[in-house]
């Protein structure tokens, strides 16, 4: 069954993504695949987790984990969708249209479908978690929505940060190193990080081998925004655009997990 609902995520997120391809090319911005994959992701996992499934199911685990996708893909398409409706193109994406040249339009396919598999592969841990037996709510549940809700709030938080940071005319080419970017240089990808790890909360049991895939959504969204969609590009392009002052702030502030700030 577990398998079934993974394909059928794939699938939607699929056809999801070839609209995003679609609708960034005629909109010449790339920035509409974050925003379409962000929407799109919540809404599919979201019916994934209501989904029927073998077993003793609790609506009310089903309800929670739905809420907290739900929740995730509002909070952050809230905050994605002004920002690039009616925007320059972020410069991830401007960077793939000057490298792809003419080739852009296969070569941006090429970078949007694959963001439909995470989305099949962070559902293996939401589905676990909704179709988790056991009477709910439990304690595990709690954890699981407290873990949540501090991840939900940080990211917040330091979008709030950057984007007052930003909005400062006085700040036009310095690098933000207050707040929570003076503990990490990635603080909004560490705390979306930290909300996927609310689904093993609720769905790992040692004694049952399968819940340990349950780990499969914090492992590859750290995967993604460490190593591959989210630090290497937008540092590429901050020490681009930024040059030194940069990377003064990579020498004093560590990457991805916080630790304290370090004197310059």
């Amino acid at each position: 069954m577990l398998l079934q609902l993974v394909l059928g995520v794939l699938v939607a997120m699929l056809a999801v993504m070839v609209a995003a391809w679609a609708f960034g090319l005629a909109r010449r911005n790339g920035g509409w695949t974050d925003v379409f994959w962000t929407w799109g992701s919540g809404a599919v996992l979201a019916v994934a987790a209501f989904w029927p499934a073998v077993g003793d199911i609790e609506p009310a685990r089903q309800t929670l984990v739905a809420a907290m996708v739900v929740l995730w893909a509002t909070r952050l398409g809230l905050y994605l969708t002004p920002r690039v409706a009616g925007h320059p193109e972020d410069a991830r994406y401007a960077k793939f249209r000057q490298d792809f040249g003419p080739r852009y339009p296969m070569g941006m396919l090429f970078v949007t479908l694959p963001q439909a598999p995470a989305t099949a592969l962070l559902s293996v841990s939401v589905l676990l978690a909704a179709h988790s037996p056991g009477p709910a709510p439990a304690l595990r549940d709690a954890a699981a929505l407290a873990l949540f809700l501090v991840a939900i709030a940080g990211e917040a938080v330091a979008d709030a940060q950057m984007k007052r940071f930003r909005a400062d005319p006085a700040n036009r080419g310095k690098v933000i190193d207050t707040g929570l970017w003076a503990w990490s240089r990635h603080p909004n990808y560490f705390f979306q990080w930290l909300g996927w790890l609310a689904y093993p909360v609720i769905a790992l049991d040692p004694g049952r081998p399968l819940t340990w895939l349950s780990l499969t959504a914090p492992a590859v969204m750290y995967g993604l925004l460490r190593h591959v969609s989210g630090v290497p590009p937008l540092e590429a392009a901050m020490l681009e655009s930024r040059g030194e002052a940069f990377r003064d702030y990579q020498r004093r502030v560590p990457v991805f997990f916080p630790s304290p700030p370090k004197k310059a």
